[in-house]
């Protein structure tokens, strides 16, 4: 199916005058069935003040629905306040969330309002839950149950007005299967659940999207309107978008920004889009292999692929943009949309060893 870039093709969830409030609900395109599954959810459980946990890869638009979530509620008018949880040194993680009082700790000079005070009366959005210490867990779930809270040191409770919404792309209840979040936490947080599809159980909707990116992108750099040439539509449609729409977003971004013309042709996109057979033999420089250039049989065929884990496919993606960044840990954290921490954190999980970075 060609790819349009005529306004009216993109279906978005919400009115233009949500979307002009935050700029960042622009980016909420969809068209297939699952999408529009989603948007009709949103509208029912918004007006409502229920927790919501939001499931769902990296780079599925977790924190576009809450903030969809937020707008449509009767705390629009009150702030959204976002925390990655999973950005925060652990050591850190209770008093930024939870605010402290002078002489709680060395360093400690004044009062200091955390995150939760912060969102009083409107929405707070904590996303990467699943990396948060079990101590703040604790503390989390006293919140949620009585609108109370205590700074570090303070000996006097606050009263607090909050809605939470929480994001993860771990199986949290696995998690507190195998001891490591709360089950009484995971029941509190869990009163609606919103699964986030990846990119690739929702093909319909990378042409929606990469057009909605590309005149972004074309306004945004003041050019005139482009268009894909049709080889680049089906590179686009073929590829599975491991890093989901937001590397979807990037490679658009990518494309604009290096071609000459108003015609986006292959070899404008990311080797690893209009190369999607390339994998990872390793980290560094030379660290990239083609497959498609490999003899016969060599490397993971696309059926063998078609059978990795979850797990799998996020392995080799962090190694490919790794090696797109020649192992630079900061690079590669930011165009995979996580912390460094996150990032260090899965390089001894899938045990990639530390370069630069």
């Amino acid at each position: 199916m060609p790819i349009s870039t005529s306004p009216a093709h993109l279906a978005r969830p919400l009115t233009a005058d949500l979307a002009g409030r935050d700029p960042f609900l622009r980016n909420i395109v969809g068209a297939s069935p699952k999408m529009q599954r989603i948007f009709r959810l949103v509208t029912k459980v918004a007006p409502t003040d229920s927790s919501v946990l939001l499931l769902g890869e990296s780079g599925t638009g977790k924190e576009l629905i809450a903030r969809s979530i937020h707008l449509q509620s009767r705390r629009a008018a009150g702030p959204f306040v976002a925390v990655n949880v999973g950005a925060l040194p652990e050591s850190l993680v209770e008093n930024e969330l939870f605010g402290s009082v002078r002489g709680a700790f060395t360093g400690a000079a004044g009062d200091r309002e955390g995150l939760v005070e912060s969102a009083d009366g409107g929405t707070l959005f904590l996303d990467e839950i699943g990396d948060m210490p079990p101590a703040t867990q604790v503390k989390l779930l006293r919140t949620l149950e009585s609108s109370e809270l205590r700074r570090l040191g303070d000996n006097h409770l606050r009263v607090v007005d909050i809605r939470v919404i929480a994001a993860t792309h771990r199986d949290l209840l696995a998690e507190a299967e195998a001891g490591r979040f709360r089950h009484d936490l995971y029941y509190r947080l869990n009163v609606v659940q919103i699964e986030l599809p990846p990119l690739r159980e929702r093909r319909e909707d990378v042409g929606l999207l990469a057009s909605y990116f590309l005149d972004r992108a074309a306004r945004k750099n003041g050019r005139v309107p482009m268009r894909f040439t049709p080889e680049v539509e089906g590179l686009l449609e073929r590829y599975d978008w491991p890093g989901n729409v937001r590397e979807l977003e990037n490679a658009i971004e990518h494309a604009a920004a290096v071609t000459e013309g108003p015609v986006v042709r292959p070899a404008d996109l990311p080797t690893a889009v209009r190369s999607p057979r390339l994998l990872m033999r390793g980290v560094g420089t030379a660290a990239v292999v083609a497959e498609a250039a490999a003899p016969d049989g060599a490397g993971a065929s696309a059926g063998a692929r078609n059978a990795w884990s979850l797990a799998r496919v996020e392995e080799e993606h962090i190694r490919l943009v790794l090696a797109r960044h020649r192992g630079n840990a900061t690079a590669a954290a930011r165009q995979l949309g996580v912390s460094r921490t996150t990032l260090w954190r899965k390089l001894k999980e899938y045990g990639i060893p530390r370069t630069s970075g």
